[in-house]
């Protein structure tokens, strides 16, 4: 009999080469990716896209399995960093990780990965899918993760029930120690590498000077919760919600307290038609928290919205559940009320709501 293929995606990260071990094990024939999606300035030291190429290629030889590199930079850019500046041109704080993994991830790697013969393609991502029968019908389902700390189904909420009968998260039932473990068990040349973070195509860059390169600066007033002017800035893009460090405000005179000491400034609001930034002093104000929030552009797992109730949701990726109700499904659009007030809030990022482990769906808060 003929082994099931998958094609597996290789970042030349450890999660992603245990991934493709643990489906050897399990008697598939596995076939490596590794996705080019970002060219612009690769050979910079913020970019490690020929280290990755390398370690993918290493492990692919210790595994034995085979490894192709393809490159998705043309969609990557038109699909996902388009809109990613478009967001922030227009003063909300997007999440690329979010839409690379329904434009690349599962759409133009899955297509690439059936015309090689796939049957399935795999990520490292922390996440489950279960098949249930859904009268008389068969439902993919998208559970969290095993490991609390590391569930990655917040990043995957956008994926239809096409793309996940595709899907296999070989470590969805394991925990990353285990994983760590398992890379050097095998030796594998990546066992110790340090997890990437950020953004893939920033890196370890920072944020405002990778920003500057494809936006303009608007500078404009920072402004206090009553209007007071206490400091510059130097456009909107490059703020978010909740920020705290650079904001270049410092100590306010007549905003300590008798000891000389002050509460924290935090941004919590933009003023895009007057270019103006509000900010406000302590964690803890009114400004900051929000009993209710709007989505747009929702996408629901199922294919259709679930039923008005409680449930739980995230506003942010690594936030614990909050307790909610969902009030309101128009057309790709639906509304949550919290039974507590969320913390800064931040249109651009995506709401995700939960029934226990399984992942519903979710949108874009406005």
């Amino acid at each position: 009999m003929k082994k099931p293929r998958v094609v597996i995606g290789l970042s030349g990260g450890v999660d992603s080469s245990v991934s493709a071990w643990l489906l050897k094990e399990q008697g598939y024939d596995v076939v490596g990716l590794f996705m080019k999606n970002w060219e612009d300035d690769d050979d910079s030291e913020y970019c490690s896209t020929r280290q990755d190429w390398i370690d993918a290629a290493s492990v692919a030889d210790v595994l034995g399995i085979d490894i192709e590199a393809v490159n998705f930079a043309a969609e990557y850019k038109d699909r996902v960093f388009a809109e990613f500046l478009r967001e922030y041109s227009a003063g909300r704080t997007p999440n690329p990780d979010v839409l690379c993994n329904a434009e690349i991830k599962f759409k133009a790697f899955l297509d690439h990965a059936m015309g090689l013969g796939a049957d399935y393609i795999a990520t490292g991502h922390y996440a489950r899918v279960r098949s249930v029968n859904v009268n008389g019908k068969e439902e993919f389902q998208l559970l969290k993760g095993l490991d609390p700390a590391k569930d990655q189904s917040y990043f995957l909420h956008r994926l239809n029930q096409a793309q996940l009968s595709k899907a296999i998260f070989p470590l969805g039932e394991i925990h990353k120690t285990e994983v760590r473990q398992i890379a050097e068990k095998l030796q594998l040349p990546n066992a110790r590498k340090k997890d990437s973070t950020g953004i893939c195509f920033i890196g370890e860059r920072p944020f405002r000077e990778f920003l500057n390169r494809y936006l303009p600066a608007k500078p404009g007033p920072i402004l206090t919760d009553e209007g007071k002017e206490i400091g510059r800035h130097t456009g909107l893009a490059f703020y978010t919600l909740g920020q705290r460090k650079g904001l270049g405000i410092g100590g306010v005179k007549g905003y300590q307290a008798d000891d000389g000491t002050a509460d924290a400034w935090y941004v919590a609001r933009k003023d895009i038609k007057e270019n103006a930034l509000y900010v406000v002093s302590g964690h803890d104000h009114p400004w900051l928290l929000k009993p209710e929030l709007a989505a747009e552009d929702v996408s629901w797992v199922a294919g259709y919205a679930p039923e008005l109730g409680e449930y739980g949701a995230k506003t942010r990726y690594r936030q614990a559940d909050a307790a909610c109700r969902l009030t309101e499904v128009a057309d790709k659009t639906l509304k949550l009320n919290f039974k507590e007030a969320q913390w800064a809030v931040t249109p651009g990022q995506s709401a995700v709501l939960y029934q226990g482990d399984i992942c519903l769906g979710g949108g874009i808060i406005y």
